[in-house]
């Protein structure tokens, strides 16, 4: 079992280490293509999307209040409330949501 453990994390770290040197090793000048340079412009907004939504959902006891909370957060924000104030409210609608138990 030990020898297929080992294995697997030299394969991971091999292909991270890949992952990270050959974009730097096969692109050596300037991207010039618009469509890849906007593709890439929007990798760590798309990165961090994915990493802090199943977080969201999973955040509180009740999938209904996260849901509740995702929905007014996004709602003030696209209003153009300030992050305080979205946040807090998030924090209420969860709070009201867990309050009546389903």
């Amino acid at each position: 079992m030990k020898p297929n453990i080992i294995l697997a994390i030299l394969l991971m770290a091999g292909i991270t280490y890949l992952i990270r040197v050959l974009p730097l090793v096969l692109i050596r000048r300037e991207i010039k293509n618009p469509i890849i340079r906007s593709f890439l412009h929007y990798v760590p907004y798309v990165t961090l999307s994915v990493m802090t939504f199943p977080a969201i959902l999973y955040a509180t006891n009740v999938i209904w209040s996260a849901l509740a909370a995702l929905v007014v957060a996004v709602l003030l924000s696209l209003k153009g409330c300030k992050l305080p104030v979205v946040a807090a409210s998030a924090c209420v609608a969860v709070f009201l949501i867990e309050l009546f138990p389903f």
